[in-house]
């Protein structure tokens, strides 16, 4: 595998500015890696649409990608990973592999001591019953509850976070029968990790809260290890970032994540 083809970027997707968490932790765990981000601004949030809508977004997007060049492509958002995974695999063709979110937490879930998991996350993806289904494929025994918390998306979206009103709509959806009684709780949306430390105060401290950032960078590095494509370079990658429509607090949340000016550009395709 020569130099150019490692130096290839990733290509990583979300509704929103969600699939930032995903990013940082990208970054941080594969620091000479190029990456491309797609945030689908103009669409979001994906966990009320269709199945069909989703899948239609979710491959325009990798159709995207795959025109950067992308070597790998990973879908940094729940709903499209529960609905679209498959449709996006055949966008990306033989020779691009893709790593949805849903997989590698599972993965990391069954290999715990955990016997009641809770799951969080939009409507779509807990109505898809992804994470239940591939919970006790993996692992008998373990007890799974999930409970669609649909209004932590768009309260991200929009900037509440750390302030009473945020603090209010997580008390509000945590405190429910649902999930109660739970030793794990899967963050299943990668907007959730912005909040992940208002929602830890609320458990205070003694439930294990799993995001996908961290867990998913370590599957992507395996895989691009097994893939030989790895980026080897000893300089510091280039990201480049997109969304399909400007919002404020995508680029407020963009700096506070990466503590710099990031290249942000609006591209909507499907106009």
């Amino acid at each position: 595998m020569t130099k150019i083809e490692n130096t290839r970027p990733v290509g990583i997707f979300d509704s929103g500015l969600g699939g930032l968490t995903v990013v940082k932790a990208i970054q941080q765990a594969l620091p000479s890696e190029n990456l491309i981000y797609f945030g689908d601004t103009a669409h979001l949030p994906y966990g009320d649409k269709s199945k069909e809508t989703i899948i239609q977004y979710s491959t325009g997007i990798t159709d995207f990608l795959i025109k950067r060049d992308c070597k790998v492509v990973v879908i940094a958002c729940n709903s499209a990973s529960a609905n679209a995974y498959n449709e996006v695999v055949n966008k990306a063709g033989k020779t691009v592999p893709v790593i949805n979110v849903i997989d590698p937490v599972v993965e990391y879930i069954t290999e715990t001591d955990s016997k009641a998991v809770g799951v969080i996350g939009t409507k779509s993806t807990i109505d898809s019953n992804m994470y239940t289904e591939k919970i006790h494929n993996k692992k008998k025994g373990v007890y799974v509850a999930s409970m669609a918390t649909p209004l932590f998306v768009p309260m991200i979206e929009e900037g509440f976070i750390f302030d009473d009103v945020s603090n209010s709509i997580i008390r509000n959806y945590l405190s429910r029968r649902e999930i109660s009684s739970i030793d794990s709780l899967i963050l299943g949306c990668t907007h959730y990790p912005i909040i992940k430390n208002q929602i830890n105060k609320f458990y205070n401290f003694e439930v294990d809260i799993i995001d996908s950032g961290k867990i998913v960078a370590e599957s992507l590095r395996k895989l691009l290890v097994e893939k030989k494509i790895i980026n080897t370079a000893t300089e510091k990658g280039h990201n480049k970032f997109y969304v399909s429509d400007i919002t404020r607090y995508f680029t407020l949340i963009a700096r506070m994540f990466f503590e710099e000016a990031i290249e942000l550009e609006k591209l909507n395709f499907w106009k």
